[in-house]
């Protein structure tokens, strides 16, 4: 095309320069609330089709039951995609924050074909064996049909969800929040379009539902990848960079590995708590698992949002040497983040039904939903902690750290307690949701005190500006 490369590269890193000096408080302000804005958007792709499928006229509680027995399965095709991109994306921000911008399009480039791989290869995966795999996650004889329905064409929109959520990342690494913000908004307003279309006018029911999530997806990856190809992006999509280089990629993975944990694992907790709750509650207990799912992806993920806001300013200034703006950075993540979950906790802890509410209107599933809402998110009010602890140790490299925070959350807390809670409790079934807010609070305890003395060594280990790469 006929690019000056040094001359760009060096135009490119000038352009990244607002995330090194910019007032902290303004910057976090203009980067969180356009991903914010994204995070809760994006959670109406799956949200506005539960919505949708628990009000239809027939059969529509055993519907969403069925939708959600495949929520485990999208969590893993999800993980996939932060497995790479919540790896390489906080690696490229370093980079830059280091001035050089051939090793962050080197990283987006080799993490991109990696994407495409691991998209082909759940593609096929999910159309070979959806049914099992939907059986193993909890879906029962009344289910089953709803569930494999959906997943047959959510599977054929695996590359999209991929790339989509993929490279996104990227765009929020170099600071364009309100460019990635863009991604999710034109796909779940499209989604929300098509779902009553699909669903009611053309009784299509859950097939409806996932062709319209699929093709959201579509429109969405379309706008990403001709953002990353085009010159407004500061890193672009090159030919000669898609290589897939063992020394890139790696690293990326082991940065990437706590998020995919944290994702993935959700699945295998699904399967736990359905199987629990199915022995214990029935479909009743199941179905209001969904619910209590879609309320916390309601509650975290603007959590989500503002702290990948904060990543490409911790990344930016970790990767130049300035410690100051790492360290105001953090503080300011976590008094906000904490501030929000314990409101949202006063909130659900006060109107359970509101929330419920919005997902089913079924005489049985509403009162049942409501009180488990309550003993569900008994812990929540802490998260805010886990997660700015969590994020500022992917943003600074720390795999290691961020690793053995996601194994300690998941496996060695809330895996064992969703078995042992139910022989403890009076109320069985309310004995495996009590398991959430113990291992919530245990685990916030212990990342506290990890991230204490991590955060220091890291601080430490930080080379001073001008000290160079």
């Amino acid at each position: 095309m006929g690019y000056n490369f040094e001359r760009c590269d060096a135009y490119l890193d000038k352009r990244n320069e607002f995330l090194g000096t910019e007032p902290v408080g303004k910057l976090l302000l203009r980067l969180a609330i356009p991903t914010v804005a994204a995070q809760i958007v994006n959670m109406l792709y799956n949200m506005v089709d539960r919505i949708y499928i628990g009000h239809m006229p027939i059969d529509g509680k055993l519907a969403l039951t069925g939708v959600g027995v495949c929520m485990p399965i999208i969590l893993v095709v999800s993980a996939f995609a932060a497995l790479v991109s919540s790896g390489g994306a906080p690696r490229a921000s370093i980079f830059m924050g280091q001035g050089d911008t051939p090793a962050a399009e080197r990283t987006l480039g080799a993490c991109f074909s990696l994407q495409l791989v691991i998209s082909a290869v759940l593609t096929a995966v999910l159309l070979l064996f959806n049914e099992k795999l939907l059986l193993a996650f909890g879906a029962s004889e009344n289910t089953i049909g709803y569930a494999v329905d959906y997943m047959n064409i959510y599977a054929i929109g695996t590359v999209f969800v991929q790339l989509t959520l993929g490279m996104n990342a990227y765009i929020t690494a170099q600071g364009f929040a309100k460019f990635s913000m863009m991604t999710v908004l034109i796909g779940a307003v499209l989604n929300i379009a098509l779902d009553p279309l699909f669903i009611f006018g053309f009784d299509l029911g859950v097939r409806g539902a996932a062709l319209a999530t699929i093709l959201s997806q579509a429109v969405s990856c379309v706008w990403v990848l001709s953002f990353l190809s085009g010159k407004r992006s500061s890193l672009r999509i090159r030919r000669e960079n898609l290589r897939l280089r063992p020394g890139i990629i790696l690293p990326c993975i082991s940065l990437g590995l706590a998020p995919f944990i944290m994702q993935s694992s959700e699945s295998v907790i699904s399967v736990c708590f359905n199987s629990s709750l199915l022995r214990y509650g029935g479909d009743v207990a199941v179905g209001a698992m969904t619910i209590l799912t879609s309320v916390t992806q309601l509650a975290m993920l603007p959590v989500q949002g503002l702290a990948q806001g904060a990543q490409p300013i911790t990344s930016y200034n970790f990767g130049a040497g300035n410690r100051a703006r790492v360290k105001k950075t953090y503080f300011l993540l976590l008094a906000v983040s904490l501030s929000f979950t314990v409101i949202l906790w006063i909130f659900v802890m006060l109107f359970p039904q509101v929330f419920v509410g919005i997902f089913t209107s079924d005489a049985d599933l509403l009162p049942f939903a409501s009180k488990a809402l309550r003993v569900y998110f008994a812990g929540m009010l802490l998260f805010g902690i886990q997660m700015a602890c969590q994020m500022t140790f992917i943003s600074i490299g720390n795999a290691k750290a961020s690793i053995i925070v996601a194994v300690m959350r998941k496996f060695i807390l809330l895996l064992p307690l969703i078995f042992i809670m139910p022989h403890l409790a009076a109320d069985k079934t309310m004995g495996v949701y009590m398991a959430e807010p113990i291992a919530d609070i245990l685990a916030v305890s212990f990342t506290a005190v990890l991230f204490f003395f991590q955060f220091r060594k890291a601080l430490r280990g930080m080379k001073k500006p001008g000290e160079g790469a």
